[in-house]
């Protein structure tokens, strides 16, 4: 660390340069408006953005493993198994010992939880077709290109 008599202020063009062009701001803003957004929808089913996209990270043949499932959410582990506990107490998840690994645990939708994953699915493509509205002349397969890129 470099000791200094006086600290240097940052000058607020620099601030207004940041505010314009850093990456990692707007997309930090645009998720806290699309969490809004998608909250909002999902609030019927009693459900968060995030629950409804970890229920269909889980709408799959066969019950995933729970290490597959925080990678595919750039999750870690313990993140996710606190995420999974509401839904688990509600009965949309069953958190089950996989038989190959009776260390390992293996996740999966109960049919309350597919009945109201099916049910909160129309009004996600009702709001996301809103929403991909609002981008006006970028298209959502470019705006999804880029982000894919950064993930």
């Amino acid at each position: 660390m470099i000791k200094s008599s006086k600290p240097s202020p940052v000058p607020y063009a620099t601030t207004l340069h940041v505010r314009d062009t850093c990456l990692c701001f707007h997309a930090q803003k645009a998720a806290r408006v699309l969490a809004r957004i998608f909250d909002e929808a999902m609030r019927p089913y009693g459900l968060t953005n995030g629950q409804f996209s970890l229920m269909m990270s889980l709408n799959r043949p066969e019950p995933a493993a729970m290490g597959a499932i925080a990678q595919f959410l750039a999750m870690d582990r313990t993140t996710l198994t606190a995420a999974l506990k509401p839904l688990e107490r509600r009965g949309f998840v069953e958190i089950v010992q996989d038989p190959q690994d009776r260390r390992s645990r293996l996740l999966k939708l109960t049919a309350r939880g597919l009945a109201t994953l099916a049910a909160a699915v129309p009004v996600w493509e009702k709001k996301h077709t809103e929403v991909e509205k609002l981008l006006g002349a970028i298209t959502p397969d470019d705006l999804r290109q880029g982000l894919r890129a950064l993930s």
